[in-house]
């Protein structure tokens, strides 16, 4: 969740080079909270506009549009709608850019040559080493109803058959099969640890994402849902699979989408739900803000301030009854919020018109809008396989206590008896053990998932296939 961002950190740039040769591929290494991220730019021309994509190998983002781009005088400014930053560079004589991006009012340099750039690729400790104990395979399978490939591994116990299986469901954000991010690899050391207790994983690329096919920007978490479906098909027809022991774990986002999955196929055993949500998107995202911005040491003053804000830009998205009138709405609010508030941008290291630009953009955009007005509590009520329900402590994404509260009353509702609640001691949004859980430490734990949420995962799991 972007929002729930899973990848809070992810870097949208675009860039302008030497007018009589703009075109081609600019790399540069960006640092984050002790992390290097590899930054692609692909620049072309376009008539006589500049247009560009972004990849960002390293959290499998891949062909990421930028909306902003001019480049006079030597001097690059570029501009993104989701998530909101600003870019401003210089090009010297070295035909290389120096320059600093700008997000949620912090400034990182980054530096970019059309060279190809190295980073260090130190492994976490958690990240499994080849040779593995057992089968891994890369595979395809098809969405038919959307008419693409996505693209997977499959990994199985080298020995037996007829194998309990899972299907892993990214959070928010275009996400490679391994959900790398901030030099995490969780899924790829969830999906070695359960295989290696005897269970089948298929995790794979998000539409649109790395070796997938598809488009993830007009996506919604309805539209994910259809590609959790097929991965769930595929793993039917393959051989050692148990079909009726086939189940969900989706963490953030895919804490959304599995309970969607599940209401509308038989064919679902049982859903984990790492860090899901039970209440609609617009009071997460409030409560999300509010918690985060305290961590960050703002005031009472300005957390009220900020609330207020937020809430006045969601209630048009959540109330809007025509969808193509909220982008003019939203320009009309922020336009006026900034009026009476310029810090509202410049906080945010923006200028007023890019400010509200960019947040009309995000906030209109299909996935935000489905987003902020779905209510999961709704499709819980309607599940009835078994479910592991698993918040940290120290989450701000989502808040413990609130989320699981409401998935025990939508469970409860809906006369489910098999579920398991529980809130982890001390482990945050990523299931790291953490000291505050701000999203600024996730790069700075060595750890990727803790021992005890993949114990919990996996004994929950067998309990359920016995």
């Amino acid at each position: 969740m972007k929002k729930l961002s899973t990848t809070l950190f992810l870097i949208f740039l675009c860039f302008s080079l030497f007018s009589q040769s703009i075109e081609g591929k600019w790399q540069g290494l960006l640092k984050v909270q002790g992390t290097e991220l590899t930054i692609v730019f692909n620049i072309s021309k376009q008539g006589d506009s500049l247009i560009a994509t972004m990849d960002s190998p390293d959290q499998g983002a891949f062909g990421l549009a930028i909306q902003e781009v001019s480049f006079q005088d030597k001097q690059l400014s570029l501009a993104m709608n989701m998530p909101p930053i600003q870019y401003e560079g210089t090009l010297n004589s070295d035909g290389e850019i120096d320059g600093v991006f700008i997000q949620a009012g912090y400034e990182f340099p980054l530096f970019l040559t059309q060279n190809e750039v190295k980073k260090s690729n130190k492994k976490k400790p958690q990240d499994p080493v080849e040779p593995f104990p057992y089968l891994s395979e890369d595979i395809i399978f098809n969405n038919e109803a959307e008419g693409i490939k996505l693209a997977g591994t499959l990994t199985m116990p080298s020995e037996g058959e007829n194998f309990p299986a899972v299907v892993l469901i990214s959070g928010s954000g275009p996400q490679d099969r391994n959900e790398a991010l901030l030099g995490h690899k969780p899924f790829l050391v969830l999906s070695d640890y359960l295989t290696r207790q005897g269970i089948a994983v298929l995790r794979y690329d998000d539409r649109g994402t790395a070796e997938s096919e598809g488009d993830f920007s007009t996506a919604t978490s309805a539209d994910f849902k259809t590609d959790v479906a097929s991965a769930v098909d595929y793993l039917k027809t393959r051989k050692g699979i148990d079909p009726d022991n086939i189940g969900l774990i989706g963490h953030s986002e895919g804490g959304i989408v599995a309970p969607m999955v599940a209401v509308e196929s038989d064919d679902v055993a049982f859903i984990v739900l790492m860090a899901g949500t039970g209440i609609r998107g617009n009071e997460l995202l409030l409560r999300q803000s509010e918690l985060i911005g305290k961590a960050s040491g703002m005031s009472d003053t300005q957390l009220k301030k900020a609330r207020e804000f937020n809430k006045g830009a969601y209630d048009i998205v959540v109330n809007t009854v025509n969808e193509n009138n909220i982008r003019e709405d939203l320009k009309k609010y922020l336009e006026e919020s900034v009026a009476k508030n310029p810090e509202l941008a410049t906080a945010n290291g923006l200028k007023e018109e890019v400010f509200v630009n960019q947040i009309s953009g995000q906030l209109s955009s299909p996935w935000m809008i489905y987003f902020l007005r779905h209510d999961p509590s709704v499709v819980l009520q309607k599940v009835d396989c078994p479910v592991l329900a698993i918040v940290g402590e120290k989450d701000l994404q989502v808040p413990a206590r609130v989320n699981l509260e409401a998935i025990e009353d939508a469970l409860k509702a809906g006369g489910n008896t098999q579920y398991t609640i529980k809130e982890l001691a001390g482990l945050n949004h990523l299931f790291q053990e953490a000291e505050t859980g701000s999203p600024s430490e996730y790069a700075q734990i060595e750890q990727t998932i803790a021992p005890a949420a993949l114990e919990l995962m996996a004994n929950w799991i067998l309990m359920q296939v016995k």
